[in-house]
């Protein structure tokens, strides 16, 4: 059972904040920003702001990548709480039987606070895939330097945390974080990836709502108390969020936020700010000097860009004590928050050749991706586009002028990997022969975007994602009417 109680709202008036700057917080993301998600503001221990882009909402929980880095942290803390771990624990301790031959003096050395601080002395990170025994796999890689003099972000010393955590307890990190974290925050049904052994993954795969992240930086705003309860030690919030190791001059993109010093599994960021991140722009930042912290997910390839949004607009909107009330300013902001949405495809509904192509079915030339065929079903008000491959069909939803939901499979060979998704389409004809669309995975930060070019009995199809860890551009497919 929840012992949560509902996190209470304010006016941003009431908390120092004009309606007036968190509007243009919102106009420079709809207007710089690409596939921002869903952001929560809080101030003074209040939400102040919220707004979801549809097709996105407040109840879909979200992928948060490494923002998970930050909860498994957490969980390590409460363990050394308790008193049943020391960060000062050597690595090959506790994995006896998962040691290489030849331990080497630096290996040896390997202490818990060098996986949290990511200073474990590797050069590169190492694999995941080689084996199903992540850890032994990680023990072998070659350490080049002494631990906890050489920073590399490294999410398989966080996924160490989890197997470690997981030997000390015998339970996993999710069984583990829900009576002492989830439970207290009313975080419900949090899921979190595993590795082939039935382990975390730690670094990555823990999925919860915009206001779960809130709640989660709220506590740690609060140095680990939570409606007088002492969820995590106050010792370890100030050590988790202080600099541990630096990390200056390892960002090859020069992003300042990206330098200033990482504690553990959280980035200190300019402004005296901290955070918690994941890949493609999930953030819990936390803003001690200003009391406030901001919950945001998206689907973005330039993280940078949006801190720098959030330093511009609403760094200095942060006022020391209440400012006039502004019913018609909040009101605005209100309407623009309660109507916030990704632009669906625009176009035309419908061309004289729609009705021609409708209900039928592209066979696709022998291509990487082993997608086999594209059917086509054009309707009055939402359309229907099937990818089939060896593994089945993928029927996606396209609302014309609006997001349509529905489900689809989807595999490392097609798109991204993962089990059946919820998704969310929009499409329409950009021209008498071209039919574009969008769909979210709406669980995710990715977006299938394709562009249908009928010529004659021939369809070419340009199939991309807004984001990816490797190419975001599939290759052309080519298809013919059977």
């Amino acid at each position: 059972m929840s012992t949560s109680i509902a996190v209470p709202h304010s006016t941003p008036e009431a908390q120092g904040v004009s309606s007036t700057a968190i509007q243009s917080f919102v106009d420079a993301v709809n207007a710089n920003i690409r596939n921002l998600h869903s952001f929560m503001l809080m101030r003074h221990g209040q939400v102040i702001a919220e707004g979801w882009w549809a097709p996105y909402g407040p109840q879909h929980p979200h992928m948060l990548f490494s923002l998970s880095k930050s909860f498994t942290s957490t969980a390590i803390g409460m363990l050394v709480g308790e008193g049943r771990l020391s960060v000062d624990d050597k690595v090959i301790s506790f994995f006896p039987d998962d040691l290489p031959t030849e331990i080497s003096p630096y290996l040896a050395d390997m202490s818990v606070h060098d996986l949290l601080s990511m200073s474990t002395g590797h050069d590169t990170e190492p694999a995941r895939v080689d084996d199903d025994n992540w850890a032994r796999v990680f023990l072998a890689h070659p350490v080049e330097h002494a631990p906890g003099t050489h920073f590399l972000y490294n999410s398989m010393a966080t996924y160490m945390c989890s197997a470690i955590l997981q030997k000390v307890t015998g339970m996993t990190l999710l069984e583990y974080l829900h009576p002492r974290l989830f439970e207290p925050l009313g975080i419900e049904n949090p899921t979190w990836e595993t590795c082939p052994r039935g382990i975390n993954t730690g670094g990555w795969g823990l999925s919860i709502k915009t206001e779960d992240i809130a709640k989660f930086g709220q506590l740690y705003l609060q140095k680990g108390l939570w409606h007088g309860q002492q969820l995590i030690a106050k010792s370890w919030v100030e050590a988790a969020t202080r600099e541990q190791v630096s990390n200056r001059g390892n960002d090859l993109n020069n992003n300042p936020d990206w330098q200033q010093g990482y504690g553990y599994q959280f980035w200190r960021c300019r402004h005296n700010s901290y955070r918690g991140d994941g890949a493609f722009g999930q953030y819990c930042i936390v803003m001690p000097d200003q009391d406030a912290v901001l919950a945001i997910t998206s689907g973005v390839p330039d993280m940078q860009a949006v801190l720098n949004i959030v330093w511009d607009k609403l760094l200095p909107a942060f006022g020391v004590a209440a400012v006039p009330e502004a019913r018609a300013a909040h009101t605005i902001l209100e309407q623009k928050l309660a109507t916030l949405s990704i632009p669906t495809v625009a176009g035309k509904p419908t061309t004289a050749l729609a009705a021609r192509v409708s209900g039928k079915t592209f066979v696709i030339e022998a291509n990487e991706r082993k997608m086999q065929s594209i059917k086509v079903t054009f309707g009055a008000d939402q359309d229907e586009i099937t990818l089939y491959d060896e593994t089945g069909e993928r029927p996606l939803l396209c609302g014309h002028g609006r997001w349509v939901t529905g489900s689809a499979l989807v595999h490392s060979g097609t798109f991204l990997g993962g089990p059946p998704s919820v998704v969310a389409g929009s499409g329409a004809w950009t021209d008498d022969i071209t039919y574009e669309f969008k769909v979210f995975f709406r669980a995710t930060p990715y977006c299938l975007i394709g562009t249908l070019k009928f010529d004659g009995d021939t369809l070419i199809a340009h199939l991309s994602m807004n984001v990816s860890f490797g190419p975001v551009l599939f290759p052309i497919l080519i298809g013919h009417i059977v």
